[in-house]
């Protein structure tokens, strides 16, 4: 599933393409998303792009008329390609440009979505959610005091979206095995300095991450096709059995959450 990393890939990867551009049509060959496409996405056709933004996993194209909101879902991928290019099977959306590219939106399992939001209108999925990772609105003094009576795990904690978005299974995995924190210790049995060093590594993992284009496990690519290269940098995630590359112990796994956990008991507690 792309993460917070890989949208801010596509986010980069697209916006020169549409940031002071004219979207000539929204081509929706399949409305049966996540949530069924409005047909209000039509509203910002003849509108020039203002920006390109991303909060949490959401990426928001702005005009004056309007914002679309795209989620990629579990498999959904954008290209920027010219658009006359034929389309493939699971290419269910164009947002045609008056420069004669596209940014077509692809996605095989359907959990995608793209969407409308009104100048004067609010989206009830972006209210209510935590900080971004990679500002100073999100820090270790505001961890530690969210955390406190939390008996659940420090891993479902930051995977949270009230308390940080954008941190999914993959980072939370790497952030936790740099701080030395067990992915199954009770979140509010962890110390202030401890939650520091773990605010650290969040925004180390996330920020090396979108610099290395994004994980590729099996569905993402960065909108130019090419794969996201942080999977050569993984050090516990999908590792199980394997020796850790600190003290040699074998990489243990378990199901935290409904999601597969990696972790070595040696170097976190």
């Amino acid at each position: 599933m792309p993460e917070l990393p890989e949208v801010e890939v596509s986010r980069l990867g697209v916006s020169p393409h549409l940031i002071g551009n004219t979207i000539t049509q929204v081509v929706v060959r399949e409305r049966r998303m996540r949530w069924p496409i409005p047909q209000e996405v039509a509203n910002v056709e003849g509108q020039s792009v203002i920006a390109v933004k991303r909060r949490a996993k959401y990426l928001l194209i702005e005009t004056a008329k309007g914002t679309l909101i795209l989620h990629l879902g579990m498999s959904g991928k954008l290209r920027v390609i010219d658009a006359s290019t034929p389309i493939i099977k699971h290419d269910h959306v164009d947002i045609v440009l008056n420069t004669g590219k596209c940014l077509r939106f692809n996605d095989p399992r359907r959990f995608g979505a793209v969407l409308f939001q009104a100048p004067d209108m609010q989206i009830a999925m972006l209210d209510n959610l935590g900080p971004e990772p990679l500002t100073d609105d999100f820090d270790d003094k505001r961890l530690f005091k969210l955390s406190r009576n939390r008996k659940g795990p420090v891993k479902n904690f930051i995977m949270d979206n009230a308390i940080v978005v954008g941190v999914g299974n993959i980072y939370a995995n790497e952030a936790l095995f740099l701080a030395g924190i067990d992915p199954r210790r009770a979140a509010g049995n962890i110390s202030a300095a401890r939650y520091q060093s773990l605010t650290a590594t969040i925004k180390q993992v996330l920020a090396k991450a979108i610099e290395q284009g994004g994980t590729t496990l099996k569905d993402f690519a960065q909108t130019d096709g090419k794969p996201g290269y942080f999977a050569q940098h993984l050090n516990v995630y999908g590792r199980k059995g394997e020796p850790c590359e600190v003290c040699g112990k074998a990489i243990e796994s378990k199901v935290i959450g409904q999601r597969n956990t990696f972790f070595c008991t040696h170097c976190q507690r």
